[in-house]
């Protein structure tokens, strides 16, 4: 879904809601329980039987309305609408509002830079003003204002931000103690709980919606660090930020997005987890800005072909199929290859958990990387580097050799030698090595896995391969020794990946 995301500007004009075309989205989070509360937690109410309204007498005067004032940059003006045919909101605005004959308001024709208002959801953790939201919320804001579930309108500070989970903490001024909500367990959460979400959908004041826990540890392709919890409450345009409770009253997620194929809730939604969103707010109340520890690799799943490729017994942790140059990962030994099984002492389950654990590291830390290397295990120790762009870069051996054709056996590719004529046609670097993949039975084990035409195979089974022939010998070599699967290492276009081909399927 995350290649038509559409974020932040249009998020802003839909009243603070993300758009996945044909779903949309709204993102929030919240953090710890470092932040002092005033409110007592509701006792269990489970309805039909009993009535959810203690939870919403008590945390609806802490949810509050967000909203902000951003200036359009003036070359985006012109003598139409922004909303009107051929604008790029256009779509989504039919798509959300139909034919009902919405207002669009022509822009003058000068090009004077226009305000736009935007409307969010938040909530407050501390009594002194302390409010939680969505960094899409405020994204490009030039002033943000706070209205309180009584009608009182404050004016917010920024005080942080963080893109990479759309957080963000505002602080506001009153003459007396704000209402609360408290942050609640969200790792207890489990599927079938109930759960009560808040917000401002479309703008028209504070709601309350119902639901339960659909399912746990959704990925949405969103960010490096998804891991929504699915809810069927109704949430919609304006929810961003808003928080979901558990039937203690306790905030345990923070309302972010719904799947939708017309722009409106269908019962399918997602909250961050408030376990999750509480470490980044504790962050940014203290710094304002949040620093990710950087490692430079490319990871994948280790699935059970994988596994079997390389001779590993499970299929935890993380499979390395390429080492950024330069990069700390680079430097401290990691290589292309390895299974990271686990980082600064805790254990990787899967690529989810190495990102997230590389992540909580301060730069310029020194921690230890365990892999699993060729059968064997080994401990690395890995100066932690700061986030930056990713620079991906290869400094590979020359594969030069008589040209040659071969077919892997059992697999079905047909691989031919890099010439010079090929090197020239697919405008690869001098020094490229490996195989190009010529053809691909369609009925065979490498098509159903993913090879394709083109694909460069540079390693089998983690040892480099500088030709065709070295390829089939190595597969051969594979298919011999017993093992279900061969591990390819393919290079495509600008990335590296490993693609397990099972002998079964041949």
């Amino acid at each position: 879904m995350s290649d038509i995301l559409r974020r932040h500007r249009v998020a802003a004009l839909l009243g603070a809601a993300l758009i996945i075309s044909p779903f949309v989205m709204s993102f929030a989070q919240g953090e710890g329980n470092t932040v002092p509360t005033t409110q007592t937690p509701v006792a269990g109410i489970t309805a039909p039987n009993g009535s959810f309204a203690p939870i919403v007498a008590a945390d609806k005067p802490a949810v509050v309305t967000v909203t902000t004032v951003m200036k359009a940059q003036p070359e985006t003006m012109s003598d139409a609408s922004p909303f009107d045919g051929g604008s790029p909101f256009d779509d989504y605005f039919r798509q959300f509002f139909g034919d009902q004959g919405m207002p669009t308001p022509k822009t003058p024709p000068q090009q004077q830079p226009q305000r736009a208002e935007a409307l969010g959801s938040g909530f407050i953790v501390g009594a002194d003003g302390t409010i939680v939201t969505n960094n899409h919320v405020i994204d490009g804001a030039s002033s943000i204002k706070v209205t309180l579930d009584d009608g009182t309108e404050l004016p917010a500070k920024l005080v942080g931000r963080d893109a990479k989970n759309d957080l963000a903490v505002l602080k506001v001024k009153s003459d007396k103690p704000l209402p609360t909500v408290k942050w609640g367990d969200s790792d207890k959460l489990m599927p079938g709980d109930q759960v009560l979400a808040f917000g401002n959908p479309f703008g028209i004041g504070t709601t309350v919606t119902a639901g339960i826990v659909s399912a746990r540890g959704r990925d949405l392709h969103s960010g490096p660090f998804d891991d929504f919890i699915q809810i069927d409450a109704p949430i919609n345009h304006g929810n961003s930020g808003g928080p979901l409770v558990d039937v203690a009253g306790n905030v345990v997620g923070i309302n972010t997005a719904i799947y939708s194929p017309n722009g409106g809730s269908v019962g399918v939604g997602f909250a961050i987890p408030s376990d999750q969103a509480q470490k980044v707010v504790a962050k940014l109340m203290k710094g304002g800005s949040i620093q990710y520890g950087y490692l430079g690799v490319q990871i994948q799943e280790v699935t059970p072909d994988v596994a079997s490729a390389i001779g590993l017994d499970h299929t935890g942790g993380a499979l390395v199929s390429e080492v950024n140059d330069g990069s700390p990962a680079a430097r401290g030994g990691i290589e292309t290859g390895d299974v990271i099984t686990s980082f600064a002492g805790q254990d990787v389950k899967d690529p989810k958990d190495l990102s997230r654990a590389v992540a909580d590291v301060a730069p310029g830390a020194r921690e230890t990387v365990d892999v699993w290397r060729k059968g064997k295990p080994m401990r690395i120790s890995v100066d932690v580097g700061h986030n930056s762009d990713d620079v991906k870069t290869a400094s590979l051996d020359d594969g030069s050799g008589a040209p040659s054709a071969g077919r892997a056996p059992a697999i079905g590719l047909g691989l031919m030698d890099i010439t010079p004529d090929i090197r020239q046609q697919m405008n690869l670097a001098d020094k490229q090595h490996g195989a190009v993949v010529a053809s691909v039975n369609p009925d065979k084990a490498a098509a159903a896995s993913g090879i394709q035409a083109g694909d460069i195979i540079v390693a089998v089974n983690q040892v480099p391969v500088k030709n065709a022939r070295q390829v089939t010998q190595a597969i051969a070599l594979a298919g011999r020794s017993g093992r279900k699967s061969v591990l390819l290492l393919v290079e495509r276009g600008d990335a590296q990946i490993y693609i397990a081909v099972p002998f079964a399927n041949g």
